[in-house]
């Protein structure tokens, strides 16, 4: 029954919520929010699975799927959307899914979520299959919409991941990798936009970001595949280019000019005192990966 979830019970923390000053309300909130990122922390192992199985398909040419209904869906499309500007990745490397489609990103349209035949439709019209890697979102861990796309997503042979915050959920059963943060009972009873939504984002911030990582889209902490397409990410741009190739921002300027705009390209150019044809081509030769394209790079070596 829906009221034995974890994410529909009533928390004691704020009981008397409605009754005390809006300082104390904050705190109570804040007290609840810390206990987030240790729910998180606890499920890391798994965590690490979902990125070795994310990662591994993108090398033989997959992708990656977020599915979900509400908040956990409108979570999913804002990770997916924000991959291409920070980390230069295709558009098609990674995409969001939400029961409703568009029109729910802004407005609620939460009866969508109840149709388990919709969520298998709205996952084959976007052309998943068999290569590509299936992230189920849901609080409750019972969504139709969500066990749907995980059902058909695997009928089809592809890798399921199942994110929920309920102990032993369907959707934990359903998928092959379960990431089950426990964040426990929200400060407004089943209002899971607050705790499951803030621990949905973080294995979400993790898994795309862990993943690019090892896709070579980071050197260092760098992202050095930004593309730098408005005024604050040139400025980003021009700094990356300075630290990374160890040069003035001034150098940094004309390197990004000369590479046409492309981070990683200027920070070889300059690294290995080379032109912007010999740097593409040592990227390309490195599957994108500044390190490897710096490889045997003499200390020290700086063009100026």
């Amino acid at each position: 029954m829906l009221e034995q979830l974890l994410t529909e019970q009533a928390n004691p923390a704020s009981a008397a919520i409605d009754t005390v000053s809006i300082e104390e309300a904050l705190r109570i909130i804040n007290g609840e929010d810390a206990k987030v990122a240790a729910a998180v922390e606890r499920e890391i192992p798994a965590i690490a699975r979902a990125v070795d199985a994310i990662a591994e398909a993108m090398g033989r040419g997959g992708r990656l799927f977020y599915i979900g209904a509400g908040t956990s869906g409108r979570l999913g499309v804002l990770d997916a959307s924000e991959i291409p500007p920070t980390f230069g990745a295709p558009a098609e490397l990674v995409n969001g899914i939400v029961a409703g489609g568009e029109a729910a990103l802004s407005r609620a349209t939460e009866a969508s979520e109840d149709d388990p035949a919709a969520g298998a439709r709205d996952l084959v019209g976007r052309g998943f299959g068999a290569r590509d890697v299936l992230v189920g979102l849901a609080a409750s861990g019972r969504t139709p919409y969500v066990l749907g796309a995980v059902a058909e997503a695997r009928r089809l042979g592809a890798v399921t991941v199942g994110v929920s915050c309920t102990a032993d959920s369907e959707l934990a059963h359903a998928a092959e990798i379960a990431i089950t943060p426990l964040v426990g009972p929200e400060v407004i009873a089943g209002s899971t936009r607050l705790k499951a939504g803030t621990a949905q984002k973080l294995v979400l911030n993790m898994l795309s970001t862990a993943v690019c990582i090892r896709l070579g889209y980071v050197y260092g902490n760098l992202m050095v595949n930004v593309q730098p397409k408005n005024v604050k990410l040139a400025n980003r741009a021009r700094r990356i280019v300075g630290a990374a190739a160890r040069v003035s921002q001034e150098r940094a300027g004309e390197l990004l000019e000369a590479s046409g705009g492309r981070v990683a390209v200027a920070i070889v150019m300059s690294r290995k005192s080379c032109t912007r044809e010999a740097a593409e081509r040592l990227l390309e030769e490195a599957g994108g990966r500044v390190a490897k394209a710096l490889a045997g790079e003499k200390d020290g070596t700086v063009v100026r």
